[in-house]
């Protein structure tokens, strides 16, 4: 558990689910994802969510905002099931439902884990992606203070040969000096 000034990043409960299948339907949550989720592809997230934690120790934890919601999505560290010029890695990530954007949440509880990454994990090093023209994200991203080379791009190996999508940019962080 992690908690923040305005956040609590928690392991799942399951009370969870129903908000999180909603916002998984949510188009515009999911605007720069290949398709919506259905509930039963949002609990197996979930699953695969809970799995990670259980093999490694952390993962995506699910976010409230005390006195506020109970559950506004996910923030948090995992490991990604392909394989790239960047991989093995662990990448830092964020899904909010809709009415919690433009708060600065995402920043606030990315900025924690990367504190836990690099201060109990002692990774040397955590990455971003996301689809290039996803400049919400990318401007968070900015915020942490990670930095993206165009010589990292890469085309998303899961998703279809010539998919809107496919061309995703990688952004890279290192823990301070002295620290980690």
């Amino acid at each position: 558990m992690i908690k923040t000034n305005r956040l609590l990043l928690r392991r799942w409960l399951p009370s969870d689910a129903v908000p999180f299948a909603a916002l998984n339907a949510d188009p515009r949550v999911m605007e720069f994802f290949p398709s919506t989720l259905t509930p039963a592809e949002s609990d197996a997230m979930v699953g695969r969510i809970e799995a990670h934690f259980d093999e490694k120790g952390f993962g995506l934890w699910a976010v409230e905002v005390p006195e506020v919601a109970a559950f506004i999505g996910f923030i948090g560290l995992s490991t990604p099931r392909f394989t790239a010029h960047f991989t093995p890695c662990i990448e830092i990530g964020w899904r909010l439902a809709y009415e919690h954007w433009g708060h600065g949440y995402a920043t606030e509880g990315a900025k924690a884990a990367l504190i836990f990454a690099f201060n109990t994990l002692k990774l040397p090093e955590v990455v971003a992606m996301t689809a290039v023209d996803n400049q919400r994200s990318r401007n968070v991203i900015e915020k942490l203070g990670m930095t993206h080379s165009e010589s990292d791009d890469f085309d998303h190996p899961l998703l279809p040969v010539g998919h809107p999508l496919t061309r995703h940019v990688l952004y890279r962080i290192v823990p301070p000096l002295g620290g980690g």
